[in-house]
């Protein structure tokens, strides 16, 4: 199983610094949430096994947040490139679909639209997200081909 530190690593490493992308670690947390729960919503199973807890600028990978906190709200370096097979076609194409969708968005706006949404507007601050409440939101999210 991947870990939240690949997931986040995978949104780093395809950054565009040249085109002015920029990660800060709250986009980041948010980028990792999104992928985390369409993955639950897609295949009935977590991506990664870290939790994922309420706080007051929305939906947190704490074992991130530490990782990146040192950049406060400043742009997280790019990560060198990473090994794609690692990660399998089905996961690439949704961290891939989660980048293109989601990733366009500033930080900020991401914490917007996630403090609309039921799995974080529900869970009390400080608390695990649970999977189970996450699976059930995005599966309402999914576009039917």
């Amino acid at each position: 199983m991947l870990t939240c530190h690949d997931i986040a690593n995978y949104f780093l490493a395809t950054l565009d610094s040249e085109a002015g992308d920029l990660m800060s670690n709250l986009k980041l947390q948010k980028l990792v949430y999104y992928a985390q729960g369409f993955h639950l919503a897609l295949y009935d199973k977590p991506l990664f096994d870290s939790p994922i807890e309420a706080w007051a600028h929305g939906p947190v990978v704490p074992e991130l947040y530490h990782r990146f906190k040192a950049y406060g709200a400043n742009a997280i370096p790019e990560t060198p490139a990473i090994e794609v097979s690692h990660y399998g076609p089905q996961v690439l194409e949704l961290l891939e679909e989660v980048s293109t969708v989601y990733g366009q968005f500033s930080a900020t706006k991401l914490r917007n639209m996630t403090h609309e949404e039921a799995p974080w507007k529900q869970t009390p601050l400080g608390q695990v997200i649970s999977h189970e409440r996450m699976q059930q939101f995005f599966k309402t999210r999914l576009v039917q081909a």
